[in-house]
């Protein structure tokens, strides 16, 4: 081992932390995969009874569409890093979800458009005219969740 490395030891966060900071932080990095290839890319949950929900803007040449469907256990990340009063120094924390993931049906109670407004944020779209954007709901079944913070 390299003695010139330096290294922060962490410690794991008790299970209603971690759905604290779930359901306080309301973004973080969904990450999918299809055979050996992955994608990864950021974006606004609801946290509830054990779910994480996403809504998500699909059109005809989403990259992620494929790998939502190819999918078997998706990773989710939150985290978070704070100052200290030593300007060298940070803390900070995150928060691993990985289960499996599928879209809501759509007459779930779930899509009704007053709740989902409510629970998060507006979708972020690019270039794409909202005409060619398919709103879909998402649930990851959380089957494994850790917390550790520094």
């Amino acid at each position: 081992m390299d003695p010139d490395v330096e290294f922060a030891y962490t410690a794991g966060m008790d299970a209603s932390t971690v759905e604290e900071r779930l359901a306080e932080r309301q973004h973080g990095v969904l990450s999918l995969a299809d055979g050996d290839e992955a994608y990864a890319f950021p974006v606004f949950h609801h946290y509830e009874d054990g779910s994480l929900y996403f809504r998500l803007g699909v059109d005809s040449s989403s990259e992620k569409a494929p790998f939502l469907d190819a999918t078997a256990t998706a990773t989710y990340v939150v985290y978070a890093t704070e100052p200290t009063d030593d300007p060298e120094e940070t803390t900070g924390w995150s928060v691993v979800a990985r289960g499996p993931i599928h879209e809501v049906p759509r007459d779930d109670p779930a899509h009704e458009a007053v709740e989902i407004n409510e629970r998060y944020a507006p979708i972020r779209i690019f270039d794409e005219p909202l005409d060619d954007v398919d709103v879909r709901l998402y649930e990851l079944e959380v089957e494994a969740l850790t917390g550790r913070r520094n």
